[in-house]
């Protein structure tokens, strides 16, 4: 019989099958060699700064350590850079080829890695734990801080005490009450009083402010109020004389100058905002100009750039002096010891040390004779920011203003705005448009790079805000600012009126302006909750943007387009619940309008709904909507998403109820809300986000057309400022739903909403 095998004797020209199959690996080794022959290549020929790519490293070590959930992860990710540089650095090196790639590899893997060890490390030194739940106590402490804030009726107070529960030194902050304020409550003396006591928020709903974790980093383990008056037990010494200053200074002006105007003026010239009405602050925020109310680059460059141009000038009409003394550098010391100065005056918060890091960095280049304004320089404070204070990078502060000053020097960078404001010989007019044009460019690209920013940290940003930054900033920092300083200097010869006057009239040119640009129509662009990756792309975009020089930084408008693209696409979520199942906020039945479960007292849980939700704030009773069913103990509504009907249930009341006929009533309902701890009884045909289930997910958002379930916790892994309570009984307990892969799929034509006329069980 003939064998069917096949014959291994070559035919003609073809190879043996064991050269065949040793082929593939040397062509594909050949493939890769290419490959990083052409990497190689491009690193040579790009001509790029190092340092700025390296801070870019070092920053995305930091936001991976945030975006990782525990442990292992952080662990796994130093790992993978070490395998990356020492891969590196063995395998690219003995041929001697690929310098530039295997030096890029080998120290951007070594920066992530110092990244994430950095903020690890400085989350395990200074993480302060919270209190273990809300109480009400009596305090022994010691007073640290206290910020006077006449615009919202409190003072608001930093105190040193200890935990009532293991008597552990912890910090907390508390509001109290102008009417039961005492001058003797100042920095140092040791008051008893008794408070109520929060552990500092989470975020109410998935996208929103993480209280909970700026407070871990910054010490604080409780936040609350002042109940009844406050004993002073120790007076406090003599207060520095920097905090005398502050408080004089504050003072002084709004006697000065009345009304808005001396507010504003206070803000500039100490620090002091806690005295800016509400609508002023809100219609600098809805203009754009915002930024010019707390202190921060703006104005520290300014105070700088003022003293630096005063000494230079001065000094360079002593004779003796100029001729012995490098006077830039004697400029650039009365510039920095200024800026310090200032820093210090208005509180030394961490936007002011961060302007003032950069700004004396740019000192130093102009004494050295270097570019002021560079990449390089920029990332060497950034750097310097991230070594002091790397949580800062995951803040609007930190991201707002690197963001605006890297956009500056990479449009004034580029080949073609250099030729467009080159010198050249034209009238005054043509020269006066040209620059006007600049500004007005330079405005638009800034407001371009910062509308990400915005949307995803508040989730509005200002339309307008490029066009009225071109007026208000040179306002403030030509007029309405060297105007305070000259008021301030004559008020030593008691001249200082006329100064007072004119200074009023710029703050009132400056407020008119915000309050015009924030009333007109869609001056404010208001979105949904952006997802974590879309804003990752217009970060990869904008960076990419920034550091490249030539056309291949273009290439950042790839993930920038793709980040907007995944704007479009955005809708607010179906129903809103906050962390603690109070309330619940319902869109897409009435036009540009939110429904809510309960009227708040405060505008807080108003604020977060509507904002997470992308709407302008409007809002309505749910009891007060004809498509709702109440009473004092529930609210029930149907909703028609995705092409089906939906049964919601809320409780909003606190009587008792029979378990039994509330049972009946979950078994007829898609959705069951409630802030109290429902029995296990009751069952829903897809989710009950009752207090048992909310403590361990916080707050949610609930997508009924895709079936999907966004959670606080999602975000949170197992960093230490997230710590949700104990379950409220032992067992099974419901796990978070992520999606429709974990929901019960809904019946398709569910049962009439049942009748409200159950109360609310209490176990």
């Amino acid at each position: 019989m003939a064998s069917s095998a096949p014959s291994t004797v070559p035919m003609g020209n073809e190879p043996p099958d064991g050269a065949a199959l040793q082929q593939s690996p040397w062509r594909n080794r050949a493939s890769l060699a290419s490959g990083l022959a052409s990497l190689e290549q491009f690193l040579e020929r790009a001509g790029f700064d190092r340092a700025p790519w390296l801070v870019a490293a070092f920053g995305a070590g930091i936001a991976a350590w945030f975006l990782l959930a525990n442990h292992w992860q952080w662990l796994g990710l130093l790992a993978a850079c070490g395998g990356v540089a020492l891969g590196a650095l063995a395998a690219l090196r003995p041929d001697g080829r690929f310098p530039y790639l295997r030096q890029a590899l080998a120290t951007l893997a070594l920066m992530v890695a110092l990244g994430c060890l950095l903020v690890w490390g400085k989350s395990a030194v200074v993480g302060t734990p919270a209190i273990s739940r809300p109480m009400v106590t009596v305090l022994a402490a010691k007073v640290i801080h206290r910020i006077e804030q006449p615009a919202e009726g409190r003072v608001r107070l930093l105190l040193a005490t200890r935990n009532p529960e293991d008597g552990r030194a912890i910090r907390v902050r508390v509001n109290l009450p102008l009417a039961q304020d005492n001058p003797a409550i100042a920095e140092g003396a040791s008051v008893r009083l008794r408070a109520r006591l929060m552990p500092p928020a989470p975020p109410m709903l998935p996208g929103g402010y993480d209280f909970a974790r700026a407070a871990w980093f910054s010490g604080l383990a409780a936040t609350g109020s002042v109940l009844g008056e406050v004993t002073v037990t120790t007076p406090a010494e003599q207060n520095s004389a920097l905090r005398r200053s502050q408080r004089f200074l504050s003072a002084h002006v709004r006697s000065n100058l009345a009304g808005s105007p001396g507010t504003i003026a206070a803000a500039f010239a100490s620090g002091d905002r806690g005295a800016i009405a509400e609508t002023d602050d809100e219609a600098m925020r809805h203009s754009g100009l915002t930024h010019l109310l707390s202190i921060s680059g703006l104005h520290v460059s300014a105070i700088i750039a003022a003293a630096y141009f005063l000494a230079s000038r001065l000094l360079g009409l002593w004779g003796w002096l100029a001729l012995r003394v490098r006077i830039p550098l004697v400029a650039a010391a009365t510039g920095a010891l200024t800026g310090i100065g200032y820093t210090l005056l208005t509180g030394a918060e961490v936007p002011t040390i961060r302007s003032c890091i950069g700004a004396v960095l740019v000192l130093g280049a102009l004494a050295l004779g270097r570019e002021p304004l560079s990449l390089r320089l920029l990332a060497a404070a950034a750097f310097a920011v991230l070594l002091l204070w790397p949580e800062a990078l995951i803040g609007p502060s930190f991201q707002m203003s690197f963001a605006a000053v890297a956009s500056i020097i990479a449009l004034h960078g580029t080949a073609r705005m250099r030729a467009f404001m080159a010198p050249r010989e034209e009238p005054w007019w043509a020269r006066g448009l040209r620059n006007l044009a600049a500004v007005v460019l330079t405005g638009l690209v800034i407001e371009l790079a910062l509308m990400p920013i915005g949307l995803f940290h508040f989730h509005q940003s200002g339309v307008y805000g490029a066009l009225a930054n071109v007026v208000a900033i040179p306002l403030t920092t030509f007029l309405s600012m060297p105007l305070i300083a000259l008021a301030l200097l004559f008020d030593l010869v008691g001249a200082g009126a006329p100064f007072w006057w004119l200074t009023g009239k710029s703050l009132e040119a400056l407020l008119g302006l915000a309050h015009w640009t924030a009333a007109m129509p869609g001056a404010v662009t208001r979105m949904p909750s952006m997802g974590q990756g879309a804003f990752a792309l217009f970060v990869a975009g904008g960076v990419w943007l920034a550091l490249w020089h030539g056309r291949i930084r273009l290439a950042g408008l790839i993930p920038a387009g793709l980040g907007a693209l995944l704007l479009t696409t955005l809708q607010p979520p179906d129903v809103l619940i906050s962390s603690d199942g109070r309330h619940v906020g319902i869109t897409g039945e009435v036009p540009e309008e939110l429904l809510m479960l309960r009227d708040s007292r405060s505008d807080f849980a108003k604020d977060n709904l509507t904002e997470l939700a992308g709407m302008a704030g409007e809002t309505r009773a749910l009891s007060q909507w004809r498509g709702a069913r109440c009473n004092p103990d529930f609210c029930a509504i149907r909703l028609v998403r995705g092409g089906r009907s939906w049964d919601l249930l809320m409780t909003r009341g606190k009587d008792m109820a029979a378990e039994r006929e509330l049972a009946a009533a979950c078994d007829r309902t898609d959705i069951v809300i409630s802030d109290r701890y429902l029995p296990r009884s009751c069952r829903p045909r897809w989710l009950k986000a009752d207090r048992r289930m909310l403590d361990q997910t916080g707050g949610l958002t609930i997508d009924l057309s895709a079936r999907t379930v966004r959670t606080v916790a999602e975000s949170q892994g197992q960093h230490g400022w997230w710590a949700p309570p104990p379950a409220f009984r032992a067992g099974p307990r419901p796990a978070p739903p992520s999606g429709a892969a974990t929901a019960a799929e809904p019946a398709p034509t569910p049962a009439p909403a049942p009748a409200t006329t159950v109360p609310l069980y209490t176990p």
